[in-house]
C-alpha cells in the first residue's frame, strides 16, 4: 500500500518492508531531531513552559550550543530504524496476506477504504508501540537532561500505544486514499511521495497531538504523578486551556512534514530498486 510496485508473497513483502523501513526511520531522525528536541522541551522540561518555539530554540543554543539540538538522538537514530521498519514490515505483510474478499471489502461511506488497510494499520501500530515506547522514554529523558533506568523503561506505554494507534492508522488510511483517488500525484518523482507522506503524517499528528504532549510529560517525569486523563484536565486548567494541549505543535508540524516527506522519497525509491534488482521475483 505504501508503494506502487507489483506485489509478491506476503512474507517477502514483509521482509522488503523491514529493509526499506530502516531507511525511512534513519532518514526521519536525521532530518527531524532538532525540531523534535524543541518540541519536547516545550512540552516536558521545567523552564520551557513559557515562550514559543523560536525562544526555546535560542535558549537551547545559548545554554547547550548546536549539539544541544541533537541531544538524545542516539536512541531514536538506531531505534527509529527498527520500529519504523517493523511498522512497515508488519503493515505490508498483513495487507498483502489479506488479499481476500474479506480484506478487500470496502467500508461504507469511506470512499473505497478496504478492511485490510485498517487491520494492517492496527497491527503495524501495535508492533511499533512495543518497540518504540522504551526508546521514546530514553530519548525524552536525554532531551530533558534526565537519566533513566531499565526497570521503568515501559513507563507511559499505555498513552504511547493510544497515540501510535491513532497516528499510524490515520497515516496509512490517508496514504491509501491519496494513492487511490490521486494516483498521478503519488507517481510524480520526488514531489509526489514527499507531499503524500508529509501531509498525511502531519494531519495524523494534529489529531493525536494532545496524546503526544501527555506522553512527553509522563515519560519526562513532568509534574506530579497522575493518570493521563487527570493530566489532560490539569493542562487545560493550568497551561493555556484546550490549546495548551497543543503546545509544541509548531516545531512538531515542521518536523513531521519535512522528516516524513523526505523519508518517503527515500523509501519509494528503495522499493523501486528492489523491483529493478529482481528481488521480488
Amino acid at each position: 500500500m505504501t508503494h506502487n510496485e507489483d506485489r509478491t508473497h506476503w512474507l517477502k513483502e514483509g521482509l522488503i518492508g523491514l529493509g526499506v523501513g530502516v531507511l525511512y526511520g534513519t532518514t526521519s531522525v536525521t532530518v527531524g531531531h532538532p525540531l523534535d528536541t524543541i518540541k519536547t522541551k516545550m512540552q516536558a522540561q521545567a523552564g520551557f513552559e513559557r515562550g514559543g518555539a523560536f525562544a526555546s530554540f535560542l535558549k537551547v543554543l545559548r545554554t547547550q550550543g548546536i549539539l544541544g539540538l541533537y541531544r538524545g538522538c542516539i536512541p531514536p537514530l538506531w531505534g527509529s530504524g527498527i520500529f519504523r521498519s517493523t511498522q512497515f514490515a508488519v503493515f505490508e505483510a498483513v495487507y498483502t496476506y489479506m488479499d481476500t474478499s474479506f480484506g478487500k471489502y470496502e467500508l461504507p461511506m469511506t470512499g473505497g477504504l478496504q478492511v485490510r488497510v485498517c487491520v494492517a494499520g492496527a497491527c503495524g501500530s501495535t508492533a511499533r508501540a512495543i518497540i518504540e515506547s522504551p526508546l521514546e522514554l530514553a530519548k525524552v529523558r536525554r532531551q530533558t537532561g534526565q537519566s533513566w533506568q531499565l526497570s521503568g523503561i515501559y513507563k507511559g506505554f499505555g498513552v504511547t500505544w493510544c497515540r501510535t494507534m491513532g497516528l499510524m492508522c490515520t497515516y496509512f488510511i490517508l496514504v491509501d486514499s491519496t494513492r487511490r483517488h490521486f494516483p498521478d500525484v503519488f507517481k510524480r518523482p520526488l514531489l509526489g511521495p514527499f507531499l503524500t507522506s508529509g501531509v498525511a503524517a502531519t494531519l495524523a499528528w494534529w489529531i493525536v497531538w494532545p496524546l503526544e504532549n501527555m506522553k512527553s510529560q509522563v515519560q519526562g517525569n513532568y509534574g506530579k504523578e497522575m493518570s493521563t486523563w487527570q493530566r489532560i484536565k490539569f493542562n487545560i486548567k493550568e497551561r493555556g486551556g484546550f490549546f495548551g494541549l497543543y503546545r509544541g505543535l509548531g516545531p512538531g508540524t515542521a518536523r513531521s512534514f519535512l522528516a516524513n516527506g523526505t523519508s518517503m522519497i527515500v523509501m519509494v525509491n528503495a522499493q523501486k530498486k528492489v523491483s529493478e534488482w529482481g528481488l521480488r521475483g
